[in-house]
């Protein structure tokens, strides 16, 4: 570009006076100088004084395969998003921003696009925390590269994954002047695996309890900002759980509490949107309508868009932390098209009837927590709910069976439960061997309750296909018998504290074990159970009500979950059951969390009622697909409301013994999900 040329810009222009200066002297006759002083000038100018969301509208673009509205991405979609994006700027003066939200109302874009901006525009490491490792390769995978390759920004920063020495891999993803490392909260390593300027922390409510028993998640993953001080940002993001348990709650209630006002359509007036001015004719959710609460008059929904359009955040408390924020979103918001006020009605009623189905409802819908209800059944009352048959037999709706094992000094407890559809149970066995974990002769017994079988109500046998022992008394016991009978049916445990509903069960992990006096390392295999959790769904199942006689006439089966005791389980068996209460506990700094207390000093049925849970989970029973349940019922002999494939010859032939619980498959051409345990 010649002397001669116009006005010079500060990109393109040509050489300025103050160029002259910083180049006196240097030849610069050579090919490639012109080029070599654009890109020089181009690096002096300072990047645009762009906010996340500013960022996001003119960089972030949407693929197909991460979003059901792709094209540019636009903050005008929802509005409410905006202050929380701009809080994540360096500029704001917020260092930990919380935000306690319904489902699906955008919270994960607005992290990823915070993500984006920090690539593009403020450089620095950044850690994002999923509630698993696994689930932080998920999110690699399903949003941060779609993230990266559909918008042109970020793909120029960052290297494609399958070039040499890109610096991309599944859970990091380098770029110039910074790292984003993604990891899970179950792994203490990938806490502290460096220092971090930004934390983004996804889904808090569903983090374990500890991170491999070396703490908090949430508190190692914030002591990787500790160096960066003021120019720290953390953002913690979830839908909330239980009160009293959520992190996110005692987050959003340390904050200054912001909530979305809205104006009227009628009278203008500002409120922030509340369920229970949500209402519609009685059993016609299809006429759901906002009352507002200055004029009384209904809201029809499409007034929605213009209502979020006009719309601010007010702050409606004091912040014990002046650099804490805090932000609280329902699902009441969500923008036309999404989820609409009909179907927030809709849901709602479905969800009546069932306290599980409500949790979720307050959880995903309201952004709200659950209050867990502390009191234990009444054991009368299970009294009276005893069902009659005989001790050791099976019921039709029973598929497969499991174990727990409580390991007391001077005895082993077992108790044998059946599962069917929707974790509905029956308690099968109660079994007591004397003589605890130093007498041979006890293990041997134990030994043969793993071969032993029950009588289905089809006239077939069914074994345990899954075995669970708890470890807290005499693990070395516990790890020596579990190694001599096999770990392909049994699953040594061991409880931790706190509640993990994400993932209950963890592992197996290798411990060592001594056998006949020898130490082998990584010589057994332990399972971690978070007992809290399986204990509140017992009792959550405890308190479900049965249906009438005539009900039941009428072709009405029993809820998901119901448990079924049997009248054989004598008055001591059922104290126990309900031995434990959940209550509210408060620390010296005024934080609550919820434990389970001994109400008595007995409580051997509930926790082998956990443990024979933990071993369903084990197999997989959360998890399994349509076609296992029918293959399991098929067996069984029991009833579907789908129709199941009509058997070959072969299969008639080899199926004309009586059999129930057989969790093996036959080979499929199709590929499926099938456990470990159920392939040939």
């Amino acid at each position: 570009m010649s002397e001669s040329s116009s006005t010079p810009s500060p990109i393109f222009g040509s050489r300025s006076d103050d160029d002259n200066d910083l180049t006196e002297g240097l030849d610069l006759g050579f090919d490639g100088a012109e080029d070599l002083l654009r890109v020089w000038r181009q690096g002096l100018r300072p990047d645009p004084n762009l906010t996340v969301s500013e960022w996001a509208d003119a960089h972030r673009w949407l693929g197909s395969r991460a979003s059901a509205e792709p094209g540019r991405y636009r903050t005008a979609r929802t509005p409410y998003l905006r202050a929380i994006m701009d809080a994540l700027s360096p500029g704001h003066p917020a260092q930990r921003i919380s935000f306690m939200k319904a489902a699906q109302v955008g919270a994960t874009e607005a992290g990823n696009n915070w993500i984006g901006f920090v690539i593009h525009h403020a450089p620095g490491p950044m850690l994002a925390v999923l509630p698993t490792v696994e689930m932080a390769k998920r999110s690699s995978r399903g949003r941060i590269d779609p993230l990266i390759a559909e918008s042109p920004a970020l793909r120029e920063r960052v290297s494609p994954a399958r070039s040499r020495d890109a610096g991309n891999s599944m859970l990091s993803k380098e770029f110039p002047g910074g790292i984003l490392v993604l990891t899970g909260a179950n792994s203490a390593t990938g806490l502290r695996s460096m220092p971090a300027r930004y934390v983004f922390l996804d889904e808090v409510d569903a983090y374990p309890a500890s991170a491999d028993e070396e703490g908090d998640p949430v508190t190692l993953a914030e002591a990787r900002t500790t160096t960066f001080s003021h120019r720290r940002k953390v953002f913690m993001v979830s839908t909330p759980t239980i009160r009293g348990l959520s992190r996110i709650e005692r987050e959003f209630a340390a904050s200054d509490q912001r909530r979305y006002f809205v104006p009227c359509p009628h009278c203008g007036a500002m409120q922030w949107l509340q369920f229970d001015r949500l209402r519609w004719a009685k059993g016609k959710p299809e006429t759901a309508a906002y009352y507002c609460e200055g004029c009384e008059r209904p809201i029809a929904e499409h007034h929605k868009t213009e209502m979020l359009a006009k719309g601010e955040w007010r702050a409606t408390a004091v912040s014990a932390d002046p650099k804490a924020i805090g932000f609280h979103l329902s699902a009441l918001y969500s923008p036309l098209g999404w989820k609409t006020w009909a179907d927030v009605a809709r849901e709602w009623l479905a969800a009546q009837g069932s306290e599980e189905m409500l949790r979720a409802a307050r959880n995903t819908l309201l952004g709200e927590t659950w209050v867990e209800s502390g009191d234990a059944p009444e054991w009368q009352r299970l009294a009276d709910r005893r069902e009659a048959w005989k001790v050791g037999t099976v019921p039709m709706a029973g598929l497969f069976l499991t174990a727990g094992a409580d390991v007391q000094k001077d005895r082993i407890e077992v108790d044998i439960w059946a599962w069917g559809r929707g974790l509905e149970s029956w308690l099968i066995d109660h079994i007591v061997i004397p003589g605890g974990p130093d007498d041979p002769a006890a293990w041997d017994k134990l030994t043969s309750l793993l071969g032993r079988s029950w009588q289905h109500a089809n006239g077939a046998f069914m074994t345990v296909a899954q075995f669970a022992i708890d470890t807290g008394y005499e693990a070395a016991a516990v790890y020596a018998w579990s190694r001599k009978v096999g770990f392909e049916q049994v699953a040594p445990l061991k409880g931790l504290e706190g509640f993990n509903r994400a993932a209950p069960v963890s592992g197996p992990t290798f411990v060592d074990a001594t056998i006949g006096g020898k130490r082998l390392r990584r010589g057994a295999r332990l399972w971690s159970v978070a007992t809290a959790t399986f204990k509140a769904e017992t009792y959550r199942f405890l308190r479900i009500e049965r249906p009438s006689d005539d009900a039941r006439g009428s072709g009405v089966l029993d809820a998901p979950g119901t448990i079924h005791l049997p009248g054989w389980a004598d008055t001591e068996w059922l104290k126990q059951l309900v031995a434990e209460q959940l209550v509210t506990i408060r620390n010296k700094r005024g934080y609550a969390h919820q434990e389970w207390q001994k109400m008595r000093e007995r409580n051997e049925a509930l926790d082998c009622r956990v443990y024979a849970r933990a071993a369903a989970w084990i197999l997989g029973a959360d998890r399994w697909d349509e076609a296992t349940w029918r293959r399991l019922e098929a067996q069984a002999g029991v009833e579907t409301r789908l129709p199941v494939a009509v058997p070959t010859a072969t299969e008639t032939a080899a199926s004309a013994a009586p059999k129930a619980g057989n969790l093996s498959t036959p080979r499929r051409k199709r590929r499926a999900y099938t456990p470990n345990f159920m392939r040939d």
